[in-house]
């Protein structure tokens, strides 16, 4: 199922499309905090994203180029301000297609369906992984939440990977070590819970708290 981020603050429109777009059996979700449009856009990890001009505190222009800096997703905007310059703005900051308010469902979703088989359908998608928020990218080794991304080292995203393959599950500190093995380098008990530390702090600095749980004389786990 595609997920769809409605970044509308007519209520009304937003509520229609959401109900038209859902109807077709995408998973859909209107942003709410028009203060936080990246935030929302990160921890719903949207597969296409449908884009008013027209909002409060940043406009549409604004919030897809911050989307641009993090991801490639779709981008198709929906306004009524349809002159050639603000089409030509649209595409320039990364919009992939307008439309033009009013306009008919079965457009919409006719775009909305066509867009997404080019993107998705003949290219595959990246490997993620995702946990309270944070998306963890297999392709490029990144983690992004809240719409920032946390650079990690190769250690620390073996170590993620390895705690988010196993969600709910205790892993050891041998089957880390093992993990970390992997690399060319020699990895011992103390660099582990090294690694560990470092990461757990680099966590809590993107607002992660309590992300990775230690159980004692067992190993790590992400709940």
């Amino acid at each position: 199922m595609y997920r769809i981020l409605i970044v509308e603050d007519d209520d009304g429109i937003a509520r229609g499309v959401e109900k038209q777009v859902g109807g077709w059996g995408f998973e859909v979700r209107c942003v709410s905090d028009f203060r936080n449009v990246l935030g929302e856009f990160a921890a719903f990890d949207p597969q296409l994203v449908l884009l008013d001009i027209g909002l409060p505190f940043y406009n549409g222009y604004h919030w897809c180029s911050e989307i641009r800096k993090i991801s490639s997703v779709p981008i198709i905007f929906l306004s009524s301000a349809s002159d050639n310059m603000n089409i030509v703005m649209a595409m320039n900051m990364g919009g992939d297609d307008f439309i033009t308010k009013p306009y008919d469902s079965n457009v919409l979703i006719a775009k909305i369906q066509a867009i997404l088989r080019r993107t998705y359908d003949f290219s595959a998608a990246p490997a993620v992984m995702r946990h309270r928020g944070a998306v963890l990218n297999m392709d490029d080794a990144t983690l992004s939440y809240d719409g920032e991304k946390i650079d990690l080292t190769k250690n620390e995203y073996r170590i993620l990977q390895a705690l988010l393959e196993k969600k709910g599950k205790v892993v050891s500190r041998d089957s880390l070590m093992q993990k970390l093995w992997e690399s060319d380098e020699f990895v011992d008990e103390n660099t582990l819970t090294v690694n560990v530390t470092r990461l757990r702090k680099k966590l809590s600095a993107a607002g992660l708290d309590d992300f990775i749980t230690t159980k004692v004389g067992m190993g790590y786990l992400i709940e």
